[in-house]
């Protein structure tokens, strides 16, 4: 049995709850009391036109206080020693925001903010927010490691580089669920070969997991969705004193940059959406589409691999991929003990494998190749186990970030949409056994039904839909070819579905194309964002 998560960037390629895409159904047995409907169907979501007017920075009167705070600036402080010198190039505040926006009167939250100033002050053109991903990923450490090793100098002359930690991950109100030690084993446990008792572990798994949430950050639940996010991004806009939001967002930072699009049009200044996600894709669709682009990303690192000397896989490019797989798989019975003691479960040895697969050819699969070759042909997981350490958020100590779990909050939040049908079921089922059947060896109808989140402590109302954002400035969405987390044709629906967009195309593989992979995209992104000037209809870039 291996059950698909429909909230995860990834799907579960084996029969370990991959650790990012945490649960396939979130579970619990409480309602929240602070959880009240505001009137639009969905918990703390305020009316399209709350908190704006027709004017950028007009905010309603209820609002006016958080949008003209004066947030105070300090140095930014961080317990990573290898990050010191990256902070030490910013300043960092805390911007104050409504935990609900349909009652701003009410109690509030702050949100983390980290900026770099313009290199060339009078070349200024406003500040330049940036978004990593996730959900779940910080804002506030990604501005850090950016503007030292992907951020272009001409951008970083003329732009404040800014970051921010949405609501509920790491500095800004963080949901919490699980403690370290109970993370490890949560991520660590392959599920039974038993079907039943696969499923039946899976559930109580689930419901564990819910109550933990519910019980540690369950005020805060109903309102981390991507929604009041951007809500809080047109705080930060205003109270930072820029008139337009210029913003470049990375594969789930996409999906945020068009729900700002969309819920503030006339405020967008030029953003950048970049490893596109389809705003209108629901859950399962979603998920198999990822789980597809996972296995042809294995696919092609195989055979890339095969055509190597000192390849794990053999020599053989039709076989290579099923070795692969195997050899995963296979860590269900029989996982490997690294130096520390700790054990390459199945579950674990996907995650790191997929990984790098997030990666491109040059580099991560270089990592890849050798990461294979010592679990095994020298049964040493410790490369593999540390990949897999570096995706789920562990570090060195043993202790977890918080991204795990504002991953599964944020979904929940979002909604997840209706239980698929039982003729989307067998269509899903069908299309993960044709185009991705090692990933998908042991997927089962059972493991496709249900919905999301159908337990989680409130419900949403929201659902998956376009996204055409009249009204905006013009958008520039990037798509990369080979990109398996958000597969290039996410981009090409994201960009039909905007108003006024261009597609740039990376032909190439990886996730996300901005930031060294090609100078061709580097180019046409920075001069959009420095100039406004689109590249061609058409452009792909290699």
């Amino acid at each position: 049995m291996k059950r698909i998560s429909r909230l995860g960037l990834i799907g579960r390629a084996s029969a370990c709850l991959l650790a990012v895409a945490t649960i396939a159904g979130c579970t619990a047995a409480s309602d929240l009391s602070d959880a009240a409907d505001s009137g639009s169907g969905r918990p703390g979501a305020p009316s399209p036109d709350s908190g704006r007017s027709g004017t950028p920075g007009d905010p309603t009167p209820a609002l006016a206080r958080f949008y003209t705070q004066k947030p105070t600036w300090k140095g930014c402080e961080t317990d990573d020693e290898d990050q010191r010198k990256q902070a030490g190039a910013f300043r960092c505040a805390m911007f104050n925001v409504p935990l609900d926006y349909a009652h701003p009167e009410g109690k509030t939250i702050d949100i983390a903010v980290t900026r770099k100033s313009a290199g060339k002050p009078g070349q200024r053109r406003g500040s330049l927010l940036l978004n990593p991903g996730g959900p779940g990923g910080s804002g506030v450490e990604s501005a850090w490691w950016m503007a030292e090793d992907s951020i272009g100098a001409s951008l970083q002359e003329s732009y404040d580089i800014v970051g921010f930690d949405p609501r509920g991950v790491e500095r800004s109100a963080p949901v919490r669920c699980l403690t370290d030690r109970e993370r490890d084993a949560y991520v660590a446990e392959d599920l039974p070969d038993d079907p039943a008792q696969a499923e039946a572990r899976s559930k109580a798994r689930e419901k564990q997991y819910a109550a933990e949430c519910n019980a540690k950050s369950g005020d805060l639940l109903p309102f981390v969705g991507t929604e009041n996010a951007a809500r809080d991004m047109d705080v930060v806009r205003a109270a930072l004193g820029d008139d337009k939001l210029n913003y470049l967002g990375f594969s789930y930072g996409t999906y945020l940059g068009a729900v700002y699009a969309e819920l503030f049009p006339k405020s967008t200044g030029r953003l950048v959406l970049d490893g596109a996600v389809d705003p209108a894709a629901d859950g399962l669709s979603s998920a198999v589409e990822q789980r597809v682009g996972f296995e042809k990303s294995l696919r092609r690192f195989a055979e890339d691999c095969a055509s190597r000397a000192d390849c794990p896989l053999g020599r053989d490019p039709a076989t290579a991929p099923t070795k692969a797989a195997d050899f995963l798989d296979g860590l269900q019975d029989n996982p490997l003990r690294a130096a520390d003691g700790r054990k390459l479960t199945s579950g674990l040895g996907w995650i790191g494998v997929i990984s790098l697969l997030y990666g491109d050819k040059d580099t991560a699969w270089k990592y890849l190749r050798d990461g294979l070759t010592l679990a095994m042909v020298k049964k040493a997981p410790d490369a593999l186990l540390f990949y897999a350490d570096n995706y789920n958020g562990r570090d060195e100590e043993g202790r977890y970030d918080n991204s795990a779990d504002a991953f599964v909050a944020i979904g929940c939040a979002d909604g997840s949409g209706d239980a698929p049908s039982p003729e989307q079921v067998q269509a899903a089922l069908a299309r993960l056994k044709s185009d991705a059947p090692l990933m998908s060896r042991d997927t089962t109808a059972d493991d496709l039904t249900g919905e999301d989140c159908e337990n989680w402590p409130f419900r949403s109302a929201a659902k998956p839909h376009a996204i055409s954002a009249p009204g905006s400035a013009p958008i520039l969405v990037v798509g990369t070819t080979g990109d398996p987390a958000t597969p290039y044709a996410s981009a090409q629906k994201l960009a039909s579905q905007l108003s006024d967009a261009t597609l740039l195309t990376f032909e190439g593989e990886g996730h996300t194309a901005y930031g060294g992979n090609s100078s061709c995209i580097d180019g046409a992104v920075e001069a959009f964002l420095l100039t406004g000037k689109r590249p061609a209809a058409g452009t792909r870039c290699t």
